[in-house]
């Protein structure tokens, strides 16, 4: 049997940590070149560890591990960003950590995948430089995290009938991944109702990069439909509840949604051609 190296360097985003011990603390981290890993930072709670600052959660840093028998152990950590921008405010704490909670509950531990890290890394840079968009930068999180893990959502065609979806209200299904037509979904009561406009806010982020998504303008009402279908939608998956929603929506009466908001409104007319944003 071949010897394992015996220490890696990795660049990763600091998920959340667990105190151990008297001193220790317990880090998962989301790294580049490993997937999400779980690892043992001793002495990090004494007054004068170096590596305190460079570990905090949300934090992305660069790390030299060492290979333990049951768990890898950090030798050195060195912070490349501390996205300041996300702990300037509750809300956008709240929805950093939302990010993390789902990068965390949708990945397993050891697999790479440098998409879904480029994506959350991206997405922190966003919300650091420009708190207001932060809705912008959650919905368009949420719609790359599902197609990079294989569950985009059907927006476009019925997935029980497989027809195209005409411009009016229809349903969500959970189980089935997308849109239900509203002659399929009127018998049905384990489908979520979904408006014209909220479907429109959602093709709009699932087809355009976030620098045209995140011009959307979109109002209160709008916002929490899709917070409610999404939220309802991504537990199911992990057939587990979120824990970070509730708190933002507690923090967020606070800073209300519009003043997130910005440019190109998104037409309520009825009758309008749905693919229009």
């Amino acid at each position: 049997m071949r010897n394992r190296v015996r220490s890696y360097r990795c660049e990763a985003v600091v998920l959340h940590r667990q105190d151990f011990g008297e001193a220790d603390r317990f880090l998962t981290v989301f790294s580049r070149e490993q997937g999400k890993l779980r690892l043992l930072a001793k002495g990090v709670r004494k007054p004068r560890s170096r590596k305190a600052g460079h570990v905090e959660p949300l934090t992305r840093t660069l790390l030299l591990n060492a290979r333990g028998r049951e768990i890898d152990i950090v030798n050195q950590a060195e912070a490349l960003d501390l996205f300041e921008g996300v702990r300037v405010d509750l809300v956008s704490l709240g929805r950093a950590a939302y990010m993390a909670e789902l990068i965390d509950r949708f990945s397993v531990e050891g697999e790479t995948n440098r998409q879904l890290y480029r994506l959350l890394v991206d997405s922190f840079s966003r919300l650091s430089e420009n708190p207001p968009i932060g809705y912008a930068v959650i919905r368009y999180f949420e719609i790359r995290l599902l197609e990079i893990m294989g569950y985009r959502p059907e927006l476009f065609h019925c997935v029980e009938c497989n027809e195209e979806i005409r411009p009016e209200d229809q349903y969500f299904s959970r189980q089935g991944g997308g849109l239900v037509c509203a002659r399929c979904g009127n018998s049905n009561r384990d489908l979520e109702p979904i408006t014209l406009p909220a479907l429109k806010v959602l093709r709009h982020f699932q087809r355009n990069s976030f620098e045209v998504a995140s011009t959307a303008k979109v109002d209160d009402r709008v916002h929490k439909e899709i917070d409610r279908i999404m939220e309802l939608f991504l537990s199911y998956l992990l057939e587990q509840k979120l824990n970070s929603p509730g708190f933002i929506r507690e923090v967020s009466t606070l800073a209300p949604y519009a003043s997130t908001s910005i440019s190109v409104p998104i037409s309520e007319r009825n009758g309008e051609d749905i693919d229009e944003s």
